[in-house]
């Protein structure tokens, strides 16, 4: 069911329990009012219609709200009520509830929910692409918004279609989705196999489509998605990124596009976090010619438990996997040497160790 086949539906049942007519128009301003909502043009800023699914807590319709926009429209008192009470019952009969487009994207990247959304869900039910939750009345609100220029309409429909990276690359079966196109007649697995890629064609095409609109709209996770995914530079070339999101891994998307500069940034955004890999990287391939600078990462390493100047080494199996005593066997040496630094003057060594306290002192009140 479509939004604008949800609206036929609630006229014909608000007609037929009131003995009144109403505009469709009127309709749509009272679904909006139905949750709290100034008129329906609010639809699609972030909020959208949805269909629940079963173990979704769903907010009930706000009667008084309905109510007093049927008598704003210029429906009788009594005919506002019995509206109401029929609207209410259409949409809990329905299980049709609003939901944030901010909430939808981090269920969809699979981050904690906010305690705020409009609606509950199981935080083990994170939503998947073949999830009922993605009914045609949440993407139809989603495509109207996103016709808009609604960037977070975008980017939601792109994480939707997103190709799943455990998905078969191969699924379905080009020849026969070609063999079809040039006007065979197919059937039975063969017609399966081509309808199997056409829809994975169509899932990759509208994923590209709605990142890529994300992006240009300024979207910061979908350009740095669409870095990750097709190489494009436009996220590295912003002059500000707000993004949440591992600076590693941030690096090593720069790292693969052959971005030195945008390597080493975002080295030591991750370095400063913490993260003693970072650290590592940066003194072997980025800072080795600022001496003080890789002392500070060495102190700083040692602050947050992991000492780089000292071996790690460990013992594996052949197919790297950790060193069992109990079962024996040939064992294999992993890990790595420790970083050997040159000492610096007790000036510049006064100052590594003051800079790298401070860091540590970040570290700890932000994970407060």
């Amino acid at each position: 069911m479509t939004i604008k086949e949800l609206a036929y539906s609630a006229q014909q049942h608000v007609q037929a329990r009131t003995g009144a007519s109403f505009k469709r128009a009127h309709i749509y301003e009272l679904l909006a009012a139905s949750f709290g909502l100034n008129s329906y043009a609010a639809f699609g800023v972030n909020t959208v219609l949805a269909e629940l699914r079963q173990n979704d807590r769903q907010a009930l319709p706000q009667g008084a709200f309905i109510n007093r926009r049927c008598i704003e429209l210029g429906y009788r008192p009594d005919t506002a009520t019995l509206a109401t009470s029929a609207l209410e019952s259409f949409l809990s009969e329905r299980q049709i509830g609003i939901a944030s487009i901010s909430s939808l994207i981090s269920r969809l990247r699979g981050e904690s929910p906010n305690q705020d959304d409009e609606l509950e869900y199981d935080e083990d039910e994170l939503f998947e692409p073949t999830d009922e939750a993605f009914g045609p009345i949440l993407v139809d609100g989603l495509d109207a918004a996103a016709s808009k220029g609604n960037a977070l309409a975008h980017y939601a429909l792109a994480l939707i279609y997103a190709p799943d990276d455990e998905d078969d690359p191969d699924a379905g079966s080009s020849y026969w989705y070609e063999q079809g196109q040039q006007g065979r007649v197919l059937t039975g697995v063969e017609k399966e196999w081509a309808e199997a890629y056409a829809s994975r064609l169509a899932h990759a095409e509208k994923y590209a489509h709605h990142l890529r609109e994300a992006g240009r709209l300024g979207h910061q996770d979908a350009l740095l998605d669409l870095a990750e995914r097709f190489d494009d530079p436009s996220f590295f070339e912003q002059p500000r990124h707000d993004v949440d999101a591992d600076p590693a891994a941030v690096a090593a998307i720069a790292e693969r596009m052959g971005r030195p500069a945008d390597v080493r940034h975002w080295l030591t955004l991750a370095a400063e976090s913490g993260d003693t890999e970072a650290m590592l990287q940066l003194i072997e391939e980025y800072d080795h010619g600022d001496l003080q600078r890789c002392w500070t990462w060495a102190y700083l390493s040692r602050l947050v438990g992991t000492d780089l100047t000292q071996d790690a080494h460990y013992a594996i199996n052949e197919d790297g996997s950790d060193y069992d005593d109990d079962v024996g066997g040939p064992a294999y040496v992993a890990g790595r040497d420790g970083v050997d630094l040159e000492p610096l003057d007790p000036a510049q060594d006064a100052t590594a160790r003051l800079a790298a306290q401070k860091l540590f002192e970040q570290i700890e009140q932000n994970a407060r």
